[in-house]
Parts: structure tokens; sequence; C-alpha cells
């Protein structure tokens, strides 16, 4: 098991301003950044890479509106969340099942209303571990309220939802909300994912020096493990503390976007640092991962967050970036058909050092003891956000884009 180490807390209210304030200095900067946008071809694309000597990467659909996530059905096809679009059906998106993959045009009937709020929308799809004898699919968004009173530009409270349906064809049916967070402010978007426990675990999200993130009472920040139902296990680290939330499993996180079960039964989350700071985590019951007092991320005008970026008590990332990726989806490959990258971890990044359109896929290896050995980075030429990565049911892997056209592609290998 790997060892950690901790971190303190941290940051006052005017941090917190301080942090909004470079936040929206910094987007205005970053209207002349980056590489001029680029399509994705029709056309495949080939690859030389690190250890698996030839990769091809075709477009399997497009037309996807900023797709947030996706997951594979046991016959091959993909349901696909779009952020402000609903669930989308993808016929025939794994290639061992031949004929050409369709987008049905309309989307999956039975998700929640459509929002335009940044953080609001469909987040993460996740089935059931019994899917094919139960059809359960469970997705996760943030539920809008009340509006913010004095607050520019206007937004609304919003709170973190974990929803399931029965699908049946291309409808969703008696959807029942099994979780629900408190109002926030600031939250974030959420990542879904059944350990091999049977518990799902879900991500949420404490950006902005949000304190919450530090309150056990509050369910932001954190990583939770709840029931297929929606309760809380009895053996959570914090089921029995008084007012705190029964479903947190660990906390101390900015914006976690990746979320996913290693083959040894760990729990793996990617979180965004501030400015800088990305990191994969492992994830352990009760354990403090630092936001927002202790980051090796710095604010958005440059400073330093932090003097230290860890102290006793908090946990070292397994895998750090600095300049920050924007990492979003992970999936550890365990597939038969690109063997030197079994058990290799893939973090989606949806752009490098702050440059939009500098998107791509890292690829991470690891030794037995979850230690990083290298690392390399795919797709970089495609100047796309990366969004989420997959392992196909054809033991492939796959991505989507997070475009306006968003794309979902292929890869496997090839020869060059």
């Amino acid at each position: 098991m790997v060892e950690r180490i901790s971190r303190l807390r941290y940051v006052g209210l005017g941090v917190a301003v301080s942090l909004a304030l470079a936040g929206a200095g910094h987007a205005q900067q970053q209207q002349d950044l980056g590489p001029r946008p680029v399509a994705v071809a029709s056309t495949p694309y080939t690859f030389d890479t690190a250890e698996q000597h030839g990769i091809k990467v075709s477009v399997v659909a497009r037309g996807l509106n900023h797709p947030f996530s996706f997951a594979f059905l046991p016959n091959g096809d993909a349901l696909v969340a779009e952020r402000s679009g609903g669930l989308r059906l993808v016929r025939n998106a794994a290639s061992g099942k031949g004929g050409a993959a369709t987008l049905e045009a309309q989307p999956i009937s039975g998700t929640p209303e459509k929002y335009t709020q940044r953080t609001s929308g469909l987040h993460d799809i996740a089935l059931h571990p019994q899917f094919a004898q139960n059809s359960l699919v469970y997705f996760s968004y943030n539920k809008l309220g009340d509006a913010v009173p004095d607050v520019t530009p206007p937004r609304r409270q919003s709170a973190i939802t974990v929803q399931r349906g029965k699908l049946a064809g291309t409808s969703l049916t008696n959807v029942e909300t099994i979780f629900t967070g408190e109002w926030s402010t600031g939250s974030s978007g959420s990542r879904l994912a059944f350990g091999q426990d049977g518990m799902l675990y879900v991500s949420t999200g404490a950006p902005f020096g949000m304190t919450t993130a530090q309150d056990p009472a509050s369910v932001y920040g954190k990583v939770l493990r709840i029931r297929d139902d929606g309760k809380a296990p009895a053996d959570n680290p914090f089921a029995k503390q008084a007012g705190a939330r029964a479903e947190v499993f660990s906390m101390g996180h900015r914006d976690q976007l990746g979320l996913t079960v290693h083959p040894n039964g760990t729990v793996l989350a990617a979180e965004h640092g501030p400015n800088g700071g990305d990191e994969v985590n492992l994830i352990l019951p009760g354990r403090n991962y630092g936001w927002p007092t202790w980051t090796y991320g710095r604010n958005y005008d440059g400073t330093r967050m932090s003097a230290l970026p860890v102290t006793d008590g908090i946990e070292q990332p397994l895998v750090l970036w600095v300049p920050s990726i924007a990492p979003t989806g992970i999936v550890v490959y365990t597939g038969d058909k690109i063997p030197a990258w079994k058990n290799n971890l893939f973090v989606g990044s949806a752009r490098t050092g702050e440059i939009p359109r500098t998107g791509g896929l890292e690829r991470v290896v690891f030794n037995d003891k979850l230690e990083e050995i290298r690392r390399e980075r795919l797709l970089g030429t495609l100047h796309q956000r990366i969004r989420d990565v997959r392992q196909g049911p054809d033991g492939l892997l796959y991505v989507v884009t997070d475009e306006d056209d968003g794309v979902l592609l292929r890869i496997e290998p090839a020869a060059l």
C-alpha cells in the first residue's frame, strides 16, 4: 500500500475572494491564448507511441454536444452524457459488435431537466454491477435551486444529486433520487464508480477555497461512499461521528473529475489543483487530502497558495502534474488488445499549462505498489479537450472530446 503524507488547513474569506477575482482575470487573458480551433478529421490518425509502437485513432461518432462521460452497455452500444443535452445512445459503438456506429437523434428520455448554469446538467453515468439482470443506470448532476442574491453574473444554488433508473430501449423508467447533498453556491462536477465492495463511490468538488472540503458535515470536497440504494454504509469512517455526513469517505479535495477502481480494488480519483498541482489520489477511508490549506498549486496570478504543499496527516498524491493538465476521466486498462499497456492508468486532459486547446490523454505506468515509473502524453496533436476515457467491451480504449462538435474516438493497435 502506498504511503502518503498529509497537509493542514487553510484559508479565509479574503483568500477565496482573491481567488475568484484572479480566476476572472485569468479567463479574460485566455481569450487570445492557444492554437486555433482544430476539427477532428473523419479519416483515422496513426501515431507511434512508447511501448505500443503504433496506434490508430478513429472517429466512432460525432455531433455530441460537450459530452462529460460515457459508459458501454453489454451489447457494445454506448450511453453518452452531454452536460446540457441529456443522455445519448450510440449504437454499435464498440468495434467488436460489427456494423457502423450511429448516434440516435433523440436523447434517452427520463433524465433531469436541462440547465445552462456552468456546473449543472448531467455529469457521470455508471451501470449497476448487475446491470444485465436489473438494467439500472446511475447518473449524477447538480440540481438547481434558488437564485444566489447579489451575485454577478447571476447564478443559482445547486445540490449534488444521484439518481437511478431502469433502461428500457431509449427510455429510463422508474427514475428515483437516491442521494442529494446540501445546497451550495460553488459546487462542481462529479464522478461515479462502483467498487469491488459493491458500494457506489461519488466524487464532489469544493473549488476556490471553499472551506466545506475540511468540514465532515458537508458532502462537498469529498469522496462519498453509499450503497446502491443511496444509504450510507454503517462502516463508513464518519458514520458514527456526531454532526458529520455519514456518506463521507475521504475529505480535503478540490475538483475531482476522474474516478475509477483499480483491478486490485483500490479507488483512484483525479483532482484539479487551482493552477498546477493536479493530482491522482489513492482514496483511503477517513483520510484528508489537504485542500484548501495544502496544495502544490498556485493562485491564478502565479503567487503560491501555501508555503508547503503537504504536512503530517495529509495524504501525498500518487501522481502530480505541475504545470496543470486539467485532469478529467480516468481508467486502468485491463484488456488484452493492447498488452503493452495493461494495468496502465489513463487520464484525460482538457488542457496543459492553462493553455486552451492543448488537451490530450496521459498514460502512467505503475509498479505493483502503485508507485509511478514513467508517463507518456498521447493525442496532443488533436488539440481537443479530452473529457472521459473508458475501456470498451472489445478490449480497446475510447475517449470523448468536450467540444461543440464532440466526438467519440476509438484507440486500437495499428501497424506503422
